[in-house]
């Protein structure tokens, strides 16, 4: 799902409706509602952010049976670094963020009109407020909200997690590549060696189909390429 203020979902204008309690909480309704089952978790980004979150919750915990996990982390109070934190007072103080550009700068293999696609859901800068405040509200210090679960999250992933696990790195990530990534490995019980992407930027999910491929095959879905 594109989480609000992003992608095709409905942008709220004002930032103070913008939280990680609300977002993590509309998640778990999401799949409630659909009743899924049987989960693959597919996260980067701010979908590990709040999703590696989402088993704290045992209705969600025993809908769960796989990992695949790409530069992100799990939010328990500490800052990534001074590479986020510059992140951080750019988009702050950026009212109309060039969405396209900034992603395209660590995949350089985007077309222009895929550059485009990524502008087009922001129609103006008063729909960029998620893009905006989201870096804001990563739980980098202790009394933040979302670190509770973070800490919750951490436990779960090493201590009661025994499914399948699969993890794909950009290494060209400048805040949440191969080492933060191997921290964040070294939390998930029984994560393999991860897939390393030499030329992956942050955003890795546009390396896409060679990590599907692989992430099935490590599975059992697919024969090795």
């Amino acid at each position: 799902p594109d989480l609000f203020g992003f992608g095709r979902s409905d942008k709220p204008v004002r930032q103070e409706d913008y939280s990680f309690d609300f977002h993590r909480n509309y998640l778990l309704r999401l799949v409630e509602r659909l009743d899924l089952r049987d989960i693959t978790l597919v996260v980067q980004d701010w979908g590990g952010l709040l999703g590696l979150t989402l088993p704290v919750d045992d209705g969600f915990a025993t809908r769960l049976s796989r990992l695949i996990v790409m530069n992100t982390g799990i939010g328990q109070g500490t800052s990534p670094g001074p590479g986020f934190d510059a992140w951080k007072n750019y988009a702050l103080s950026t009212p109309d963020l060039p969405v396209g550009r900034i992603i395209a700068r660590g995949t350089p293999h985007l077309t222009e009109q895929e550059i485009a696609a990524y502008d087009a859901p922001y129609p103006g800068p008063e729909y960029k407020a998620g893009a905006q405040i989201f870096p804001a509200l990563v739980p980098i210090s202790p009394d933040m909200p979302g670190v509770e679960h973070g800490q919750a999250a951490a436990h779960f992933w090493s201590e009661r997690w025994s499914g399948e696990s699969f993890m794909a790195v950009g290494a060209a990530d400048p805040v949440l590549g191969t080492e933060p990534m191997a921290r964040l490995r070294s939390i998930i019980r029984g994560c393999p060696e991860p897939m390393i992407i030499p030329d992956g930027g942050h955003f890795v999910q546009e390396w896409g189909e060679q990590i599907a491929r692989a992430a099935l095959a490590a599975f059992g879905d697919l024969p090795p390429a």
